[in-house]
């Protein structure tokens, strides 16, 4: 290692690290810079080796967050290319965050009806067990 890349790691981390950190695997960290998630390029040591700023870290947790709330890749793909371009997009970019948050409490809504239903249920088949009455609780046979 030179002493360019000394100092050019200091405070930097390695894939590995990130991978730790962000709970992506190094597959899908090197993934996400192929596909142009990242809102920088990552820097590389003479010998090739990719190292991550504690920028890279909160944007890619940003990221994780929204893949794991249902964004689809191309908006992932489209709000990081805004956030490279710089300000005087910030409606694009609200626009594009509005309408994912939107299909997240869209999403809230059902599962909480579900869950309704569930603890129904649950309240259903606890009571006649605790009765002692629960056969035939159900029974397609009857």
């Amino acid at each position: 290692m030179t002493t360019a890349d000394t100092a050019a790691d200091a405070g930097s981390l390695g894939i590995g690290e990130v991978a730790g950190r962000t709970g992506l695997s190094v597959h899908a960290l090197r993934f996400y810079e192929r596909e142009g998630l990242l809102v920088g390029p990552v820097r590389r040591t003479s010998g090739g080796r990719r190292r991550y700023t504690t920028v890279d870290v909160d944007w890619l947790l940003i990221c994780v967050r929204l893949r794991e709330s249902g964004m689809p890749l191309a908006d992932l793909k489209r709000f990081a290319e805004l956030v490279r371009q710089g300000p005087g997009n910030e409606a694009e970019r609200l626009r594009l965050l509005d309408a994912h948050q939107q299909r997240v409490e869209a999403q809230i809504q059902a599962l909480q009806e579900c869950r309704s239903v569930i603890a129904w249920k649950v309240g259903v088949y606890a009571e006649h067990l605790a009765r002692g009455e629960a056969d035939g609780l159900w029974d397609p046979t009857v």
